[in-house]
């Protein structure tokens, strides 16, 4: 028995070397580049590829069967001439005895050298589409045969079958100067990774594989190129179709036309999940960067076999949304606050689909302010903007456009001619020159609008504010409802509390025609009026103050301050109740008038610098920026106004002429030459004001011409009061009243 033991072990032993010396036999002394043309008709036959091998091959047998190519290409068999793929070196080999079972157990994998094209044609179909698809079999005839019944198998049923009957194994992979082009011939687009430099441990199904990879990508339309690093270690189960990413850490730099030669360095990171069992993927512990900006968050997708829906949250940290802008090539036009968009912070839930996303329950800040709402774009391709938003407070004067230094030049010009016309009129308002009509336009040329924008704009918003400070004026409990579609946007309503008033607007706006076009009614009530009319000069004081009733509707084309004023038209109605006429004392300036006809002199000094009024109030006719007040009318305790004038609001200039009726000096010790007697009952003393609008009262002076008049009737109502004294001196009692009377009524006519 131990001579047959001994015997066995040697007949072993000999079947070993026997075993050995065939696997070095057939590895030294058989070539396999003596059999391309096979290798190459075997690649045809059973993978369906066409394999080109232009360098050697090197293999290896027993423990390992190992192969290494050596310029290699593959291309698909109905097109073979245009290679999809080649590369200057492919090393791999796999353990010998466990493919009997069904396992690939594979040592390191190294590729060098991978060139990978994926093209696109005018009709959609993509070259890898036909990748391990035979030549379609023809008739004697020619044409394609019909395929036998029964021999295919689904794709879904190879892939499992294959997924259960092989089990992988691989001990590193490694991938060196690999490239990856793809090109759309429909949309003309292309991308591309170059430099592919990849890395992983140890790959097993069902454990952590350790994966490094970098590259640069390169997207053509527009020119955007980016260096990226991914780092992370991979899971995956084909039985159960899941595939996790743990810690994956993706950071790089960016730069191209899209980013106008500014480079952005981005970074992010999280835990992901792809479950194709149940059609969902989670990216948690989500944290990106991308120079300024951080956010942390995460994000689900469910029904990736379908219609893929997005949901999530998203926190972004406070960071300077301009300077943001500015560092990734898209920079912010200058602001009146160049602070302004220096502080910004979000926090929101997402919802989305593929063509559309929604922050749900938004809180973001904005400087000073702080909203609450939903912003949506409801299609991206219509660019579908719906915004729902409740603020705290807002100044937009803080976000409104910059005045050009051409603008702030007009404006400064036009300041001087005001306070210049100013110091004059205040100096001595009775006996001056009237001042001259300004001259300096009032208004700035610079765009107001983004046209090309608001064309393509599909708006619908609802805001509302506690406080909104807008054009200087702090309106309260804020209402604005828009809503914008080709390049109509209709302001369905603005209204407000304002200074203890209240105002509304309505309005819309047509950018469709070459020069926009603008219209709006307004309707404000007893809201005070020097609001509305004082100036960035904090030195200047406004010229009225009273409580402002307005009505109006007007229309206008163009894209400028300027513009708009110059081709303004429309009607409007005013009443100030409650005013004052500041630094002009329009009693006093009549009673000049009034000791004129007198042919006396003042002998006080004025009582007081402004002129109360009970009510001013009147309509305009506005056309092409010029409005004419035809009906002005005003009721000052002891006077009664009326008058008529233009309004240049293109210039703020006024021309007025005023006729003023007087009750006199009504004091218990009155000034003797502002005294009225009854031939000044019925006489309006005349008054012309012009000058800059600012001025107001105080442009106003005694009109020359018109008080000429004014002193011939008054001299006729003297001659009539001397006829009616010698009347009664002549006839006493001897005619009756009536007839005396009628006599007196003969001489006025």
């Amino acid at each position: 028995m131990k001579a047959f033991g001994k015997i066995l072990g040697l007949g072993l032993l000999g079947l070993l070397l026997i075993i050995v010396a065939l696997g070095f036999a057939l590895t030294h002394l058989f070539d396999p580049n003596d059999y391309k043309d096979e290798i190459r008709q075997l690649a045809r036959d059973k993978a369906h590829v066409e394999l080109t091998l232009n360098g050697d091959i090197g293999w290896s047998l027993f423990p390992w069967l190992g192969l290494e190519l050596h310029e290699a290409s593959i291309a698909t068999l109905n097109n073979p001439q245009a290679p999809f793929a080649d590369l200057q070196m492919l090393g791999l080999s796999v353990r010998v005895l466990p493919l009997l079972r069904r396992e690939v157990q594979m040592s390191d994998v190294r590729v060098e050298g991978l060139n990978l094209v994926l093209n696109r044609d005018e009709n959609g179909h993509g070259n890898w589409e036909d990748i391990g698809k035979p030549l379609p079999a023809k008739n004697a005839d020619g044409t394609p045969a019909a395929p036998e019944a029964g021999t295919a198998q689904a794709p879904g049923q190879q892939e499992s079958a294959k997924e259960r009957a092989v089990k992988l194994d691989i001990d590193s992979l490694t991938v060196n100067n690999a490239r990856v082009q793809y090109t759309d011939a429909r949309s003309g687009q292309s991308l591309s990774a170059e430099s592919i430099q990849l890395s992983a441990g140890a790959v097993h199904e069902g454990t952590n594989i350790p994966v490094k990879m970098t590259a640069f990508f390169t997207l053509g339309q527009p020119s955007l190129r980016t260096r990226t690093e991914l780092n992370g270690e991979l899971r995956f189960d084909r039985r159960l179709k899941r595939y996790n990413f743990e810690d994956m850490r993706l950071a790089g730099e960016a730069s191209g036309e899209p980013l106008a030669g500014k480079t952005m360095t981005f970074a992010a990171q999280g835990q992901l999940l792809v479950d194709l069992a149940a059609n969902v993927a989670e990216w948690n512990g989500l944290k990106i960067s991308a120079n300024q900006l951080r956010a942390l968050g995460e994000l689900n997708v469910r029904d990736l076999d379908k219609a893929p829906q997005l949901s999530g949250g998203l926190s972004i940290a406070q960071f300077d949304l301009r300077a943001f802008l500015d560092s990734i090539g898209h920079p912010l036009p200058a602001t009146a606050d160049p602070a302004a968009l220096g502080k910004v912070e979000m926090v929101s839930r997402l919802q989305g689909t593929s063509n559309s996303l929604a922050l749900e329950d938004l809180a973001v800040k904005v400087d000073d302010s702080t909203f609450s709402g939903r912003v949506a774009i409801e299609d991206f391709a219509r660019q579908a903007l719906r915004v729902q938003l409740k603020g705290d407070r807002f100044d937009a004067d803080r976000y409104l456009l910059a005045k050009s230094e051409e603008a702030k030049g007009a404006t400064a010009a036009r300041q001087a001619e005001v306070k210049q016309q100013e110091a004059s009129a205040v100096a001595a308002p009775s006996s001056t020159p009237l001042p001259t009509a300004p001259t300096q336009v009032a208004w700035s040329t610079d765009k107001l609008l983004p046209v090309d924008r608001l064309r393509q704009l599909d708006l619908q918003a609802d805001l509302s504010f506690g406080a909104l400070t807008l054009t200087k004026l702090p309106i309260t409990d804020a209402s604005l409802k828009a809503q914008g579609q080709g390049g109509l946007i209709t302001l369905e309503t603005l209204r407000g509390g304002l200074y203890n008033g209240t105002f509304e607007a309505h309005g819309n706006l047509d950018v469709r025609p070459a020069v926009p076009q603008v219209g709006v009614t307004t309707a404000i009530k007893r809201v005070p009026v020097e609001h509305f009319i004082k100036t960035d000069d904090a030195t200047q004081t406004p010229p009225v103050k009273g409580l402002l009733t307005l009505s109006s509707a007007l229309t206008a084309t163009g894209n400028s301050q300027k513009a708009l004023i110059d081709t303004l038209n429309g009607n409007a109605s005013f009443i100030i109740n409650d005013g004052v006429l500041v630094n002009a004392n329009l009693e006093q300036q009549l009673c000049q008038a009034i000791a004129t006809l007198n042919r006396k002199q003042l002998s006080g000094e004025p009582r007081g610098k402004d002129t109360p009024f009970q009510e001013l109030k009147g309509s305009l006719v506005i056309r092409n920026g010029v409005a004419s007040n035809p009906d002005l009318k005003a009721r000052i305790p002891g006077l009664a106004v009326t008058g008529e004038g233009d309004l240049d609001l293109r210039v703020l200039g006024m021309d007025y002429r005023v006729g003023v009726e007087v009750e006199g000096d009504k004091r218990e010790m009155p000034d003797p030459a502002c005294q009225v007697n009854e031939r000044y009952v019925g006489v309006a003393l005349p008054l012309r004001c012009r000058g800059p609008l600012e001025l107001g009262a105080k442009a106003c002076r005694l009109d020359q011409e018109g008080l000429g008049k004014v002193a011939a009737k008054v001299a006729g109502n003297r001659l009539n009061e001397k006829l009616n004294e010698k009347i009664d001196e002549k006839l006493g009692d001897k005619v009756s009243p009536e007839l005396k009377d009628a006599l007196k009524g003969l001489f006025k006519r």
